[in-house]
């Protein structure tokens, strides 16, 4: 009988190992990485950053049955202070015609419960400064 020759190159042969084994990876000594939601709640600052965040998106989710259609995708909740409330509008379009509706606003937002404070209304800015 005579040994087997080469392989022939329709012959399908197992892929060849590497003659190295990848090094061991040293176990982290960093605690596991917590949830922002945690991380922010925990500091009595963030907490009450948080609570302003979700405090002023409330406030947009409240306006939505009283903001045209396609006028509420063009929107964003912005910060909320002890001086008011800004809304951030897309464009400069945008912006004037929600400051058309802001008498309605505050009123929709007094109706459902929220502190009488004043509506800003900004333009968000697509670009960077400085380009």
């Amino acid at each position: 009988m005579a040994p087997p020759g080469p392989p022939k190159p329709n012959d399908r042969a197992a892929p060849r190992q590497p003659f190295y084994a990848p090094a061991p990876r040293p176990k982290s000594v960093a605690p596991l990485a917590r949830p922002l939601g945690d991380s922010l709640a925990r500091d009595d600052t963030l907490a009450g950053l948080l609570a302003r965040v979700r405090a002023s998106q409330a406030r947009l989710d409240a306006l939505a049955d009283v903001l045209p259609g396609l006028l509420r995708q063009h929107l964003r909740a912005g910060p909320l202070d002890d001086d008011g409330w800004t809304i951030l509008a897309a464009n400069s379009a945008v912006a004037s015609k929600l400051r058309h509706l802001l008498p309605t606003l505050a009123e929709t937002l007094v109706a459902k419960g929220w502190q009488a404070t004043s509506i800003r209304v900004k333009v968000q800015s697509t670009h960077a400064p400085g380009r």
